[in-house]
């Protein structure tokens, strides 16, 4: 059926943007990581250059405070990363749910028997609704 060609194609474009989401956040949170090492190298020389290390100190780099201020605002948004993080891969946890349901509904309706010979149906034995057992005959076809 081509709407469940259709569903799945689109359930496939969701579940590839989600991953494409999770990714570009995995960057994101590496990026911000590296940003704040390098933050923290720069603190260090720069507290080692003044030889000191006391950030209340009257004579503290300013240089030193404004990295400090911009590496915990890194590390404060790489928190909020992880958490939107989290909520994508659940969200790419259901999108691959949905994808993996209409997978099964396209494939059950792709399943379609042959007749083993060609005829036509000259009586049906089973009345709708009526249980049957595995192996029983449900209609008598005619061969043409």
């Amino acid at each position: 059926m081509k709407s469940r060609e259709n569903l799945v194609r689109l359930k496939q474009f969701q579940v590839n943007e989600k991953r494409r989401q999770l990714l570009q956040l995995d960057m994101m949170i590496a990026e911000f990581e590296r940003m704040a090492v390098e933050l923290e190298l720069q603190i260090t020389a720069e507290e080692k250059k003044a030889g000191i290390t006391d950030i209340n100190h009257f004579a503290y780099p300013t240089f030193a405070k404004a990295a400090r201020l911009r590496r915990d605002n890194l590390r404060n948004s790489q928190s909020d990363l992880a958490q939107q993080r989290s909520a994508a891969e659940s969200l790419l946890g259901e999108a691959e749910a949905e994808l993996s349901k209409a997978e099964m509904l396209e494939s059950r309706d792709t399943k379609i028997r042959e007749a083993e010979i060609g005829g036509r149906v000259a009586r049906i034995l089973v009345k709708n609704g009526q249980p049957v057992e595995y192996g029983q005959p449900l209609m008598i076809i005619e061969p043409l």
